[in-house]
């Protein structure tokens, strides 16, 4: 989630999954050796006996997988320049993949489900790759890898653990890639690859190749038909490049995956160009160049001809048309102009020509600009070292770096126009010492970029990377100059990380102490980067992780150290057990509370002031800004991350030298005003906003209303008599009718309740409108009433012939029976039986009223309306609600049904989904299926495991920096990116505003502590001293004093903790040791001084 809009931070808030019973089994791998078994052969035997099999053939391949998977489909067509496959895969799995359906859409999940991958090099780059595509699911991923592991690679690989030195990469790598998604295919190649082998595959990836066999491999999947796309991506040390070539002609189906903007029409004018003007609802989003169609024009028909006309120039609330409308029908009302979204061509260049002509680079710091030049040429030095040596450079080895530089400095002389001015020998340097190293953070973070391509690559959904990308993140290393012997190997599963940062950081990762607040998405990716880094690996330390959610089936697609047994259990407990499994020697202890001033007796001042680090990885913002007032109240750095589809952004929050999270905020989304929702709809989502609000209320509030008077009459009476107003009033008539006029005793009465709700919501609430505003009404202005953004209603005519009629009786009569406990027959979702029994049902006629009141204002904040006998009314209908109970059997209640958008079995996404898509067809509105209603009505936030990677992985490149302690603020990075662009946009955080007064200077980050319990008197003295009057001193809500009240005088003499106690009323538990007061005061010149918190110590 994210949690800015700005690119270096604010706030969106991330929605965890929920329910629904796994599809996935837990796996068996069984083994089928065959001396000559091709790919065919083994899809087939797999298919027979329906299981998984481990095939292993002459050439080294095995293949594990489960072919009877929802991913299997044959056949590979689709988009004219490259292989998609379109398959004929099976429904996607919902469920699961709610989140990531909510990023792609299921075109697009289709696709990738159809896609065969190879991956080559499983380093902890290559891994991390396998992890994001097995975990969207696409058909088959296939790992090549001819090396053994080693120690070195527990440094990055979160697969591998010491049992597993000497074996195969790839073969040690695919049981538990395997777990994490049962559909994908996985199989291994172990030999050397040959470029006829590529052609099973729509997309390579490369983490481990020479720069000659890259391009010998490249070239083969060019010219290929259809061409392969190809990606090279390598991570040595605190550096990293990708390189993206997806054939001569690749098309991008959809560029940055946003919603087509749209816009309602006010007035079109007949002139070339024709200038259109829209309602100021909402700013209107497009730009000049783009595509729009129009629809539902009146008086100008000619424009909704469905052909698509260019914008010229656009302003906030109207545009320019490129279209001459002088002699078209003049404009009357109505119309609603939508962009359309255009195809683009991509004409990537293969790497033997890209490498002399790069083109422009994907900049990710602006501060770097000439970086990716540089790393270009140090990419190329590296490679011509091995390749010459055999051999990476050695950590710390000079005579090494100065061969790699002069290496440079040749390429470079011979690069022609391309020669880079600088070759900076001093980054070249930390490049050499670092570059057999690969790091966690960077593997995460290329984990999520190149696995974006892939899916790129093989969907045509987003903006591919064109064609290198380059990025260094050099001030993570200690501020300290290294010594050559701290580099030095310990053989130690950390020699990795030891080569680049040395032994003393490596150090202070071990003896960290930290707090990771959330185990979701996020929660899930930190723990595995911090285990393999060695974090809190100590004796002495300790992480912290809490989290009070439990795992859903939807969590799976993302959260990947959860799998489909772990349903239902803590997320903290199961991610701690999975963290130590892939560092044993981390020290961890899962909490499962949330954080909040009610767990400050959990999270006390002890716990606070011990931590080095916290680490949030929240999905609410409300989490988010508690958090970032515990660490600035005890000044502990605070790594803030979120995500949003494919977007994701990074905040670090460091003690006295960046701003604080909550110091800036992004301003409150709009929300449609109450009348536009239930009178005046002009969306799907003023629809879906209804329909969510009508299921809680008639499925769980007044349930929940009947439950609470029906406990106690009395008491609920009294409640309601105290209220005595309109609000009170509705909640009475609503019980009223739940257990009088609308009780069901039994499913035929929940029938004749849904299919009366039909006629009143869809037929009669509509006839009553148009009474009260008939087409042809006027504003008190004179001006239409029904002008853009209202549309004119139609009411809707009952038919069981109408199957969306019939669908929305099913589930609000299966409801209904649900919450009065009565038995479903099995006839219930049988449409025949259901029809018939719907037209048993009597409706009665309806009569619009004269002088019924309809809200219209949008200020309007409620529907209900005072009146001067609230009080007898209710009166009235509590007399008649004690008497309804009295015929009420003994011990009824009702059954409030609380919302759960995730079980796609228990209809309520069914009836939010019927409620939405029946007044979207009263007021011609599109109506959206299931799926999309569930996004919209259910607030799901579109989530996938490539930006999860990328964001942790970027934290964890910061937190190097704050457990060095030496840094600035300029060498800490914010960052904003977009993989679907991609956009990648780093910059140093904002300073905390300073406040000076006389010869001090303060910010948000002080807090002045007075020591030893003094007096008010003591207190105003001690401020006196620095200049400052203080006029006004308050705890909490709570005003202790004030100089303007003279009877505050007589508290001078005592204690302001004993004030506290004694005015406020403040509770001090024994293990709190301080008081915070809040201080106004005044300069000599009555200027108001904002001075810090003030913390009194009384223990």
């Amino acid at each position: 989630m994210l949690p800015r809009k700005r690119a270096v931070g604010g706030e969106v808030v991330e929605e965890d999954a929920s329910g629904g019973e796994s599809l996935l089994k837990k796996h068996r791998i069984g083994c089928v050796i065959s001396s000559s078994v091709d790919k065919t052969s083994t899809t087939a035997a797999t298919a027979e006996d329906g299981e998984k099999s481990c095939d292993v053939n002459k050439s080294g391949e095995s293949v594990i997988g489960n072919s009877n998977s929802s991913n299997q489909s044959s056949g590979s067509s689709g988009l004219a320049d490259m292989a998609f496959g379109n398959g004929n895969p099976t429904d996607i799995d919902e469920d699961l993949h709610s989140r990531q359906l909510a990023v792609y859409g299921r075109e697009t999940m289709r696709r990738l489900f159809a896609s065969n991958i190879l991956i080559s090099g499983m380093q902890g780059l290559g891994a991390e790759i396998a992890k994001n595509l097995v975990l969207a699911g696409v058909k088959s991923v296939t790992l090549h890898d001819q090396g053994v592991v080693e120690l070195w690679d527990l440094s990055s690989n979160f697969i591998f653990s010491e049992n597993d030195v000497g074996k195969n990469r790839a073969l040690a790598s695919v049981q538990k890639l395997q777990e994490l998604n049962n559909a994908v295919v996985i199989s291994t190649l172990t030999t050397e690859l040959t470029k006829e082998q590529l052609s099973d595959f729509q997309a390579v990836v490369f983490t481990d190749i020479s720069l000659e066999k890259a391009i010998e491999l490249n070239d083969y999947c060019h010219s290929h038909k259809p061409p392969i796309a190809f990606i090279r991506a390598e991570v040595r040390g605190l550096f990293g490049g990708v390189f993206c070539d997806f054939g001569p002609e690749f098309t991008v189906q959809d560029v940055d995956g946003e919603e087509p903007h749209t816009g309602i029409i006010a007035s079109i004018s007949n002139d070339n160009p024709a200038h259109v003007s829209c309602v100021d609802d909402e700013r209107l989003e497009f730009q000049g160049g783009d595509l729009v169609v129009f629809s539902e024009v009146k008086g100008m028909a000619e424009l909704n001809d469905g052909k698509p006309r260019r914008i010229k120039s656009a302003r906030p609330y109207s545009f320019t048309l490129d279209e001459d409308t002088t002699n078209f029908g003049t404009y009357e009302k109505g119309g609603i102009v939508t962009q359309v979204k255009q195809p683009k061509v991509l004409n990537f260049k293969p790497l033997r020509e890209a490498l002399k002509e790069p083109g422009d680079f994907l900049l990710s710091d602006f501060s770097k600009f000439d970086r990716p030049p540089l790393l270009h040429l140090a990419f190329q030095a590296l490679d011509k070292f091995i390749s010459e040596l055999g051999r990476f450079p050695v950590a710390g080895s000079e005579e090494d770096a100065q061969k790699l530089i002069s290496i440079a400095s040749a390429i470079n002389e011979s690069s022609g126009d391309g020669k880079v001015e600088d070759i900076n020998p001093k980054l070249l340097r930390h490049f050499a010492f670092g570059a057999r190293a690969v790091l966690n953070p960077m593997a995460a973070m290329f984990g999520g970029i190149v696995g974006q391509e892939v899916m790129k690559a093989c969907s045509g959904k987003f903006h591919p990377l064109f064609q290198f990308f380059y990025f260094d993140s050099v001030e993570s290393l200690p501020t300290e100059p290294l010594e050559p012997n701290e580099f030095r190997p310990l053989n130690s599963r950390y020699d990795a990380q030891i080569s680049v940062f040395g032994s003393k950081l490596q150090k202070k990762l071990e003896d960290a102490r930290l707090f990771v607040v959330g185990s979701g998405a996020l929660g899930c990716e930190f723990l595995k980067n911090l285990a393999l880094m060695g974090v809190s690996c100590s004796s002495e330390a300790k992480l912290t992780i809490t989290d009070d959610d439990v795992i859903e089936k939807s969590n799976l697609s993302r959260q990947f150290l959860f799998r489909d047994w772990n349903i239902g259990q803590a997320k903290s407990t199961v991610a701690a057990s999975a963290a130590v499994a892939i560092n044993p020697h981390l020290h961890i202890e899962a909490l499962q509370n949330r954080v909040g001033p009610e767990t400050e007796n959990v999270f006390d001042d002890a716990f606070w002031e011990n931590l080095n680090v916290v680490i949030n990885a929240l999905d609410n913002v409300n989490a988010r800004l508690y958090v970032d007032q515990r660490c600035l109240y005890f000044q502990k750095p605070l790594l803030e991350s979120g995500t949003l589809g494919a977007k994701c952004n990074t905040q670090m929050v460091i003690p006295h030298l960046t701003e604080n999270y909550g110091a800036s905020r992004d301003p409150p989304e709009k929300q449609a005003p109450m009348c536009t929702v239930h009178s005046f709809p002009h969306n799907i989502d003023h629809c879906l906003t209804w329909a969510r609000s009508e299921f809680e209320g008639l499925l769980e509030k007044t349930p929940a209303e009947v439950n609470a008077f029906l406990s106690d009459p009395s008491e609920y009476a009294a409640a309601m008599r105290n209220a005595g107003d309109a609000q009170a009033r509705d909640t009475l008539e609503r019980v009223l009718e739940c257990l009088d006029g609308e009780r069901c005793k039994t499913f035929q009465d929940c029938i004749t309740w849904a299919r009366l709700k039909f006629e009143d919501y869809y037929a009669n609430r509509l006839k009553q409108l148009i009474f009260t505003f008939p087409e042809d009404a006027a504003t008190s202005t004179g001006a239409p009433f029904w002008s853009a953004p209202k549309r004119f209603p139609h009411p809707l005519e009952f038919s069981s012939d109408d199957l969306s009629h019939l669908h929305f009786i099913m589930a609000a009569s299966i409801l209904r029976a649900e919450a009065f406990g009565i038995p479903i027959p099995d006839w219930a979702k049988n449409p025949r039986k259901l029809a018939e029994a719907v037209d048993q049902v009597m409706v009665p006629e309806f009569q619009p009223k004269k002088g019924v009141k309809i809200v219209t204002d949008e200020k309007a904040t409620s529907l209900s309306t005072a009146s001067i006998d609230d009080a007898a009314v209710i009166n009235e209908l509590i007399m008649k609600l004690e008497q309804c109970w009295k015929n009420l059997p003994p011990g009824f209640r009702l059954k409030p049904i609380q919302f759960e958008k995730d079980d796609d079995t228990n209809f309520h996404m069914d009836l939010i989904a019927g409620l939405a898509n029946m007044r979207a067809r009263n007021y011609s509105i599109p109506e959206v299926d299931k799926l999309k209603a569930k996004f919209i009505a259910g607030r799901i936030i579109p989530a996938i495991a490539t930006s999860t990677a990328m964001a942790t992985g970027l934290v964890c490149l910061e937190l190097y920096k704050v457990l060095d302690g030496g840094h600035k603020v300029e060498g800490y990075r914010n960052t904003f990116a977009n993989l679907a662009l991609p956009l990648f946009s780093m910059a140093e955080p904002v300073p905390p505003k300073v406040v000076k007064h006389r010869d001090m200077s303060w910010t948000v980050w002080d807090r002045w502590i007075v020591k030893d319990n003094p007096t008010l008197r003591e207190l105003l003295k001690w401020l006196e001293d620095k200049g400052l009057n203080a006029y006004s001193i308050s705890c909490g809500s709570c005003l202790l004093y004030n100089s303007m009240f003279p009877r505050h005088k007589d508290r001078m003499d005592k204690k302001v903790v004993d004030l506290a106690r004694e005015v406020a009323k403040v509770e001090l538990p024994p293990y709190r040791h301080h008081l915070d007061v809040v201080v106004a005061c005044e300069d000599d010149e009555d200027n108001d001084i904002d001075i810090p918190q003030i913390s009194i110590y009384f223990r």
